[in-house]
């Protein structure tokens, strides 16, 4: 942990800039978001991007300000706006790469290695393998058909220096604009070829599977510099007041990469979008406040999710469903076959450079191992697909021994894929190098019995980050992207972070992880809804009801017999039968949703669908499209979920309302007064429903009225008002009083008494504020409601609970039923 030398934010607000939503939006936003209670906004990128673009993640330029959101100026003006209101900046960065735009142009450091090749000054910016073949040339997978059916297509335009294919343009190589086409396009630094040949031919790094995304060498300092010198300045000037850092499993060495970036900014609050997984903790040497708050989302949503009752779920799921265990049977055989589908079709790519660079280093030993490409090839899957994290760290001292251990599991299963077992020795190779050791020097001390030369010193660490970057983008891709597609079970646990294999976390678990927090990273992010979660917080709170009442599921969708599954089209080649996983799916996004039947929530839930088919590449997918499976899958929802069939999801919807509730307002709560600083995401202050992108990214609306009205003693009218009553709140609490909530905090839990007690939740934080939320609020009516049971709220006091203004004395046990008559949380305060 590394405690930022300014103030930590007590609160964050996540606003999606885009051409709809520029600089100037933000700044009439102002005044509501620091009325609400925030300390900073959260800015999404905003260096420039490609024209266009919602989400800015696709940088063309480190220098300049995205003109389309109002540039320099621009944020200057926001900055000096928040600040006049009490509010900081926080903005997110994208280190790992920059945008393959069209025309290439936009981007122009890659214009000129493009024109130049190796020898432009900007080589050592990409990550490229001039060695990859394609005769030294960079692969640019752009055109729409084999290279000879295109042809007709490309236009000289000599006097520019400029080759034309439809949008793109490419600049030519100097001395070669006169050259007849075939020879010019041979003569170029780059070689243009069919989109199809980009998984297994291509020979940059990208961002997981899109090519039009290329990556940037910032472990290189120049590069580093080049890239942060308008990022940094602006921190100087105290425009910028934190970082948020995208995707740090990408770079070579994550922690190197924030060391240098904590020295620019003299120590600012950054964070990580960093993903843990199981038991995973984040590298103790990292020079960041923590991560951006996944593995928090998980803790909470776990909260909400009944155990029984999700395995009782399951059961219906199989029923409906009747899956192969490897497609949505089982989970683990689900991650393991999308993994093996990644690793070989996707990543195909990926694994050739680490085979070739394995070769190269095997060939050099004192001892050859012999080892053919294709013992290499599989050595190398059977590894990377029994990875449980999405990556290691083999420079990073602190997570040495556990790495080394997890990849020695990994190897033991990895040999049993060979017949041979002297052929299995391509799986030790692969286990060092990937561990940075030399082959036959288990210690990684030396070399091959001499000191390695420089050629495979660079090849050896060259193979260890890449294999950390290919195992980072194949987790992604095999769990995020596809199984959890595939798996739809429970699609509130299907979430970033999550585990949809045992989706249910206990108050123990809980507790245990806030305790963690508070002791190792205290100014550590949270959050709940981002911009890269499939279903946002109050969608998953809905869906998670449903594992309090399987049975209730289960007849809802038998009820309508075989109406509710999609007939799925009358194509060929399997695009015909009956798909009752889209149709699982699709009913349940339809009641997370909550929208009423009829046009709107159709044209929301049918795009979530469909890409939820496309991600899973079961029927359909985003490369071999299936119209009439599509146009079927369409039909569907707007007929059965969110058309005339769908009238029995309104009627659970009115039959759960006062659970989800219960569910909705808990988790804002837990994630409000937590150990950490809350993220709150555009809108999430009051009910948001969303979906998946693009349907989370739409430009944010706010409701200063509504808050004002709260404000001036309003009794809230709906859950929304409700919510928003809640967050502002804790909100404001947090900043009036951030003592009780930073670095120097305690957390402790807070134990209810009696034979309900593990539905109640509650902590006190240093001494000062108790959380109360009721938690499987269905099976706590279904099973007599609280009893007896009570709670003893901290010594000290009077407790006054900010929402009614009760006052409770300190040490005092209340019986829950009293305590939470008139709503299921609390948030009691002795000031």
């Amino acid at each position: 942990m590394t405690q930022p030398s300014s103030p930590s934010p007590t609160a964050t607000y996540r606003l999606q800039l885009q051409p709809d939503f520029p600089f100037a939006a933000a700044e009439r936003a102002v005044p509501h978001l620091a009325e609400l209670g925030v300390s900073h906004l959260h800015l999404s990128p905003v260096l420039e991007s490609v024209p266009g673009s919602t989400h800015g993640y696709d940088v063309v330029d480190h220098t300049a300000v995205r003109a389309e959101l109002g540039g320099e100026r621009g944020l200057r003006q926001l900055a000096a706006t928040a600040r006049a209101h009490g509010l900081g900046l926080v903005v997110d960065l994208v280190p790992n790469h920059m945008a393959v735009p069209q025309p290439a142009g936009l981007n122009g450091p890659l214009w000129d290695v493009l024109r130049h090749g190796p020898a432009s000054p900007y080589a050592r910016w990409f990550d490229v393998d001039w060695d990859g073949g394609h005769d030294g040339r960079l692969l640019l997978p752009v055109l729409g058909g084999p290279l000879g059916d295109e042809l007709p297509h490309f236009v000289v335009a000599a006097d520019d220096g400029v080759l034309r294919y439809h949008e793109h343009a490419f600049p030519l190589r100097p001395g070669t604009e006169e050259l007849p086409l075939p020879r010019l396009l041979a003569s170029q630094w780059y070689r243009l070829a069919w989109w199809r040949l980009a998984r297994s031919e291509l020979n940059y790094r990208r961002f997981f599977t899109i090519s039009e995304l290329i990556g940037v060498r910032v472990e290189d300092p120049e590069v580093f510099d080049a890239t942060h010198r308008t990022v940094l300045r602006l921190v100087r000037d105290g425009v910028i007041d934190g970082l948020r850092i995208d995707h740090p499993d990408g770079l070579v060495d994550p922690g190197g990469y924030l060391a240098r970036l904590q020295e620019g900014t003299g120590g600012r609050w950054t964070v990580v979008e960093k993903i843990l997984t199981g038991d995973e903790r984040l590298p103790a040497s990292w020079a960041c406040a923590g991560t951006t708050g996944y593995d928090a989302l998980r803790h909470i949503d776990g909260l909400f999710v009944c155990p029984q009752g999700s395995g009782r779920l399951f059961s219906h799921y199989r029923d409906f469903v009747t899956p192969l265990a490897d497609e949505g049977g089982d989970w683990e055989e689900t991650v393991r076959r999308a993994a093996y589908e990644v690793v070989t079709h996707d990543l195909a790519a990926e694994v050739e450079r680490l085979v070739r660079t394995a070769a190269r280093i095997s060939g050099r030993a004192p001892r050859p191992g012999d080892h053919a490409p294709w013992a290499l090839r599989q050595a190398l899957g059977e590894l990377l697909v029994r990875l449980p994290v999405y990556r290691p760290y083999a420079a990073d001292p602190t997570r040495a021994a556990t790495d080394a251990a997890m990849l020695g599991r990994a190897a033991a299963g990895a040999r049993g894929a060979f017949r041979v077992p002297e052929e299995a020795r391509a799986v030790d190779l692969i286990h060092d190098l990937a561990l940075g050791r030399c082959p036959d020097e288990p210690d990684g001390d030396g070399g091959h019995g001499d000191t390695p030369d420089a050629a495979d010193r660079a090849d050896r660490a060259d193979f260890a980050a890449r294999f950390a970057q290919t195992a980072s983008a194949l987790h992604a891709k095999s769990v995020e992207d596809t199984a959890f597609y595939r798996y739809p079970v429970l699609l509130s646990a299907c979430e970033v972070g999550g585990d949809p294999g045992e989706p249910a976390l206990g108050p123990d678990a809980f507790h245990a992880y806030c305790a963690r927090v508070q002791r190792d990273w205290p100014t550590t992010g949270t959050v709940l809804s981002t911009h890269d979660t499939k279903r946002s917080a109050d969608v998953r709170a809905r869906i998670a009801v449903l594992s309090e009442c399987p049975d209730r599921w289960r007849d809802v969708l038998g009820a309508m017999a075989e109406a509710a599954v999609c007939g799925a089209g009358s194509g060929v080649d399997g695009a015909g039968p009956a798909d009752p996983m889209v149709s699982w799916l699709a009913w349940q996004t339809a009641f997370g949703l909550g929208a009423p039947a009829g046009g709107a929530g159709a044209e929301r839930v049918a795009p979530a669908v469909l890409k939820a088919a496309r991600e899973a590449g079961l029927r359909t997918s985003w490369t071999e499209p299936r119209a009439d499976y599509e146009e079927a899958v369409t039909e569907f929802v707007h007929s059965g979920p969110c058309g005339p069939l769908g009238a029995p999801l309104a009627a659970l919807d009115a039959e759960l309302a006062p659970f989800i509730r219960a569910n909705v307002l808990g988790a804002a709560l837990l994630h409000l007064t937590m150990p950490g600083v809350p993220d709150l995401y555009q809108g999430s202050e009051r009910l948001h429903t969303a979906l998946v992108d693009p349907d989370n990214r739409a430009p944010a609306r706010f409701r200063p009225e509504l808050l004002a009205e709260l404000d001036g003693g309003a009794a809230p009218l709906d859950l929304s008002a409700e919510k928003l009553r809640l967050t502002a709140t804790a909100l404001r609490l947090r900043r009036r009083r951030p003592e009780w909530f930073g670095a120097a905090a305690s957390y402790e839990p807070v134990r209810a008494e009696g034979p309900a007690a593990d539905h109640c939740v509650a902590f006190c934080r240093s001494g000062r504020v108790v959380t109360v939320l009721t938690r499987l609020s269905l099976r706590l009516v279904e099973t007599g409601g609280w009893w007896d049971t009570g709670l003893r709220l901290p010594p000290g006091g009077p407790w006054r609970e900010l929402l009614t203004g009760r006052e409770v004395p300190g040490g005092a046990l209340v019986g829950l039923s009293e305590l939470l008559a008139d709503a299921p949380v609390a948030l009691f305060a002795a000031e």
